[in-house]
């Protein structure tokens, strides 16, 4: 069975002058993005069956992105063009105090409808893979995102869900990115969470005090990534760290997504239908693998372009 991924696919505009703002930055490199489509590219990548579900612009941007997708490997049947909407961009620029310029001009992504997915059979798909920050902002893929929540728990698939809390888009509404994760992280079968995301969730001041209090919320099993640290496992009352794959890190891009990307293709391969019945030594290799195919993608440079170089044999 498939994988489903939903969310925006987008375009990042990189700021490749050091330390200069976006007013003044004069090059810009182009990398394709979004946190559900990098998730669909590293289940391509491994060999896994999966469909991207997202809307671009009828434009030379939303065609590089269909194309590289499909390319990968995605299905890009429900990949839905615009004409009357702009691909979605995010400049960028790091500057020298670590801080970003940050712009986001969002066009086709939001428009996506419940109406768009009209042709999608979800006993078809084993997962649902919700991941878009963007989804909890205002606009159509909001109500799409809850929509396809509900008929997904109907139709029996698993849910996965990784919030990709971005603070740029949130700003100092933090409360309100919280309350639209609440369904998801009530509802779904595996989460994962960095270590920012599950203190500023919970509220908690200690990873471990917010592991505490995700499973008073969840029945779960989730990880909260730890950086260098490795991955917090949790698995109803068990609790595990997996150690993070030591490595020479050129760029972090899309570490993330590969890791649950790996996630969900190891779960897919074992057609589980309830991740309750994996057991907990299961989970750790799985958590193993995940930890590899991270570090993998931090060894090359952008996310879609590092997925190239993915493959299962870096699996246990």
């Amino acid at each position: 069975m498939k994988v489903l991924c939903i969310g925006e696919a987008l375009i990042d505009m990189i700021c490749t002058d050091v330390n200069i703002s976006l007013s003044n930055g004069q090059h810009f490199l182009k990398k394709a993005g979004g946190a559900p489509a990098n998730v669909a590219a590293a289940i391509a990548a491994l060999g896994g069956e999966v469909s991207m579900a997202a809307k671009v612009g009828e434009d030379p941007f939303g065609l590089h992105l269909t194309s590289l997708l499909k390319e990968m490997g995605v299905d890009t049947n429900l990949i839905i063009k615009d004409p009357a909407h702009f691909t979605t961009f995010a400049f960028v620029s790091l500057m020298k105090d670590g801080e970003r310029d940050f712009y986001f001009n969002r066009g086709a992504d939001k428009e996506l409808t419940i109406a768009d997915l009209a042709t999608v059979h979800l006993n078809e798909y084993g997962i649902v893979h919700f991941g878009s920050a963007t989804a909890f902002l205002p606009g159509p893929l909001q109500n799409t995102y809850l929509e396809l929540l509900a008929k997904a728990k109907q139709a029996g698939c698993l849910i996965s869900f990784d919030p990709n809390y971005r603070h740029l888009l949130f700003q100092n509404n933090s409360a309100y990115f919280i309350s639209q994760c609440d369904p998801f992280i009530e509802s779904c079968d595996f989460f994962k969470l960095s270590d920012e995301e599950a203190l500023l969730i919970t509220g908690a001041n200690t990873v471990a005090l917010a592991a505490a209090a995700l499973r008073k919320k969840t029945n779960a099993v989730f990880t909260i990534t730890l950086g260098k640290e490795g991955t917090m496992l949790c698995m109803g009352d068990a609790l595990e760290i997996i150690k993070s794959i030591p490595i020479q890190p050129v760029d972090a891009t899309g570490a993330g997504d590969a890791f649950v990307g790996a996630v969900l293709y190891q779960l897919n391969k074992r057609i589980v239908k309830d991740v309750k019945l994996v057991s907990m030594e299961d989970w750790k290799t799985i958590i193993r693998n995940a930890n590899k195919a991270g570090a993998r993608t931090c060894e090359y440079m952008g996310a879609m372009e590092a997925f190239k170089h993915l493959n299962n044999s870096i699996f246990d």
